[in-house]
């Protein structure tokens, strides 16, 4: 607001053609549905591509969908690691006698003979909802109460067993059905309560990947500042922007992500101020219980972003419509609390910062958070 001879005038706030924010995009419920795409989504992504087909602000997918090939994962995993990953199908070939739910797969005792020596597993890797859960169900635990030597008796008093690690809690997303479907969320509830009821304790998990991992958003920002780097945008990331269908996935993760930028920003106030007053020698150290979680963050560049906004659709696993009444919903959240065992409920993380009908009325208004204006 000016003053010039006794006028009173404003000046509307100038539009920015660089972006310091970036959009984190679900897929399945924002996007898409199943292989059917979202009509609002084509909508959206001409507002954020330019005529090249270049981005005009950074934009990383973040899914818990494997999206490829159950071989094609193996391969990556070979290349990676230089051992070739075993599948629950190579395992079913090498020990055929311990799939038999299905009596049509049940191999002829008398003709089977076994000529494939001695496997030995030393992990569990988990990456989506199998196609034959019985097999997959029946398979994983043989390996865990064998300590990885699924063609031997059990031995409940391995524990704890050998390690597990999991990605894509999801219990629930949606395709073409006006309904969810079961995700690998709801395979690994089918998983723990199985472990559990044979041997009376809880299945340990070595980590947790995807959605709503800490560890998850953290690469998700590394790669949204590496995209930035490689165009022509100086200003450094400020906002991300969490787009998601999903209450206990997309909005808890965002969430859970914006206070832990919070806290570091906390941290690193305090930290400078305690350099100032001993003479540059701030001490970095962290809590103990982090310990387990940063050893995995060690492996990322630090966090930079100051904010994690959440940003709910309604074309996906959440629907306005079905919602219960504001003054019944946290507690019921809590009673049927759909986000994984080993995360907490906390109903300030299942609160999203915004509620728009669609990913077009989402681009729509971070550009109007942020007055961005591309060129």
């Amino acid at each position: 607001m000016h003053e010039a001879e006794g006028a009173v005038f404003l000046v509307p706030q100038q539009l920015s053609a660089l972006p310091s924010f970036g959009f984190l995009f679900d897929i399945d419920g924002v996007l898409v549905r199943g292989k059917t795409p979202i009509p609002a989504a084509r909508t959206a992504f001409q507002k954020l591509v330019n005529s090249q087909g270049q981005f005009l602000v950074p934009v990383v997918f973040v899914t818990n969908a494997g999206n490829c090939l159950r071989q094609k994962k193996a391969d990556q995993l070979s290349h990676l690691l230089g051992v070739p990953p075993i599948t629950i199908e190579t395992l079913r070939e090498k020990h055929p006698l311990l799939d038999a739910v299905d009596h049509d797969r049940r191999p002829n005792v008398l003709q089977f003979h076994d000529c494939f020596g001695i496997l030995v597993l030393t992990a569990v890797v988990l990456f989506g909802e199998p196609v034959r859960w019985e097999t997959s169900l029946q398979l994983i635990i043989d390996v865990l109460l064998t300590s990885g030597y699924p063609g031997n008796p059990y031995h409940h008093e391995n524990y704890p067993h050998i390690p597990v690690l999991a990605c894509n809690m999801d219990l629930m997303w949606v395709a073409e059905a006006q309904s969810p479907r079961f995700g690998h969320g709801t395979f690994m509830v089918c998983l723990e309560n199985i472990y559990k009821k044979i041997t009376g304790r809880e299945l340990k998990y070595e980590a947790l990947m995807g959605k709503p991992s800490r560890l998850t958003y953290l690469y998700a920002e590394q790669l949204l500042r590496a995209q930035a780097l490689h165009r022509p945008w100086h200003q450094p990331i400020h906002t991300l922007y969490a787009v998601g269908d999903n209450l206990m996935t997309d909005v808890y993760g965002a969430n859970l992500y914006n206070r832990y930028l919070e806290e570091n920003s906390r941290k690193g106030s305090k930290s400078r101020l305690q350099a100032q007053v001993s003479g540059g020698r701030g001490s970095a150290a962290l809590p103990q219980d982090e310990d387990m979680e940063q050893g995995w963050e060690n492996q990322l560049a630090p966090a930079a972003a100051a904010h994690c906004r959440s940003v709910l659709v309604c074309t996906g696993v959440y629907s306005p419509h079905s919602q219960e009444p504001l003054e019944a919903r946290d507690s019921l959240r809590e009673a049927v609390f759909h986000g994984h065992r080993d995360f907490r409920f906390d109903p300030g993380l299942v609160e999203p910062d915004h509620i728009v009908p669609d990913v077009d009325a989402a681009v729509d208004l971070v550009f109007q958070l942020e007055n961005f204006a591309p060129n």
